[in-house]
């Protein structure tokens, strides 16, 4: 029976022999050879469960592909997941519980940023690679000390992503009077560094900034500031029921801006509000609806097939999601093959080496060495602008709001 650095460690304090011990289990790098299986701490109950189902239909689907082809160096790779409900402590737990007790090969994360930065120490710790495909908080990937070795992602950066806002921002805003609408989380409260910077590089300033915590039900005192302030456009960053909450207290006040939205909002929001959601852009990476490549139509019925409740690509509860998990399942297929071994070192290392075309981006590489703001697989010339028409996530040219006001 293979056992655990922890196990090990309580065996050998039995036998008097933790310090040495403790020097050696200190080193990722001769930890003993992990198990074909993705670890996953994602949001699988609570107001953010869509985030978890979106994320289970891309790995799984890409799962089932690549083990009908053999597996990977003649072995199935597997799944095992674990509800976090979002929050950061359950996220800690359960990376402990992949890294130490599964043993798996690398852990993916889910959508919520604060979760994947309190993972920054344990993951080091254990040598666990770890592969974002939601959260998009800049110091997820770019830690101050310049030190991330066990960090990647195929998602979006917050750092570029602001830059990306803010442009459609001003090319929509009718006098440039832009506000920032932020949640007061790590995620929020990191936008607001990045977005500044995006504003002062393209000579605008915001005319007011309006935070909130998760929970509140009740926005009205924010969104009269800002409507008093004149302002006709909203940058937000907000997950679904906070911004519900947020879009009926502007109802309640009889004002309606622009939002140009991070991606916090899932195709669930969307189905939940209603018609209330609608002219909403949202940055993402992907979307389902419209005319589909051959391989994202192929993928999509395979979705279908597998959950009976996606009856069209307007059905996925979180497209950017799906589409980047499913990406990333096949990158990390890759980079085990090149690694020759189930290997963690290895298998990090071999990161840098994999090229891939996948549905959302081409790969090459998918990351650079010695270089953090290269832990993001995804540059901005991946990043989309969608839009909420009729409850759904698609594409700007298939609803009225595609022009610029």
């Amino acid at each position: 029976m293979a056992w655990t650095a922890s196990q090990v460690m309580r065996r050998a304090a039995i036998l008097g022999i933790v310090p040495a011990l403790a020097i050696l289990l200190s080193k990722p790098s001769l930890a003993q050879q992990a198990e074909p299986c993705i670890g996953a701490s994602w949001e699988l109950t609570g107001p953010l469960a869509s985030n978890g189902l979106g994320l289970r239909m891309g790995v799984e689907t890409a799962l089932a592909e690549i083990n009908a082809a053999g597996g990977v160096l003649g072995k199935p790779l597997r799944l095992v997941t674990y509800d976090d409900v979002g929050e950061p402590t359950r996220a800690v737990d359960n990376a402990r519980r992949i890294g130490e007790r599964d043993n798996c090969i690398v852990m993916m994360g889910g959508g919520r940023t604060p979760n994947a930065i309190a993972l920054r120490e344990p993951l080091a710790e254990m040598g666990l690679p770890w592969m974002g495909v939601i959260s998009a908080g800049t110091k997820v990937i770019e830690h101050e000390d310049g030190q991330n070795e066990w960090m990647f992602r195929i998602s979006m950066k917050d750092r570029w992503v602001a830059r990306f806002l803010v442009d459609n921002a001003r090319q929509r805003s009718s006098d440039g009077k832009i506000a920032l609408v932020y949640e007061g989380t790590a995620w929020g409260q990191g936008a607001v560094t990045d977005v500044d910077a995006a504003m002062r590089a393209s000579g605008v300033t915001l005319v007011g900034k309006e935070t909130f915590n998760l929970g509140d039900q009740d926005m009205s005192a924010q969104m009269i500031r800002l409507r008093d302030a004149g302002a006709d456009t909203i940058l937000l960053y907000a997950v679904d029921r906070e911004v519900a909450n947020m879009l009926r207290s502007m109802e309640r006040i009889g004002w309606r801006p622009r939002i140009v939205s991070a991606w916090g909002m899932s195709g669930a929001f969307g189905q939940s509000v209603g018609s209330l959601a609608d002219d909403i852009l949202i940055a993402g990476t992907y979307t389902w609806t419209g005319q589909l490549p051959p391989r994202a139509q192929k993928v999509l019925q395979e979705i279908q097939a597998r959950w009976p409740q996606v009856h069209t690509g307007a059905d996925m509860p979180h497209p950017s999601g799906t589409a980047d998990a499913y990406d990333a399942t096949y990158v990390i297929a890759e980079a085990i093959r090149l690694a020759g071994s189930y290997d963690r070192t290895k298998f990090r290392d071999a990161l840098y080496n994999v090229n891939y075309q996948g549905i959302v981006a081409n790969y090459s590489p998918a990351f650079v060495r010695d270089n953090q703001e290269r832990h993001d697989a995804l540059m901005p010339d991946s990043y989309r602008l969608f839009a909420f028409y009729n409850g759904v996530i698609m594409q700007l040219d298939q609803t009225p709001y595609g022009q610029h006001n």
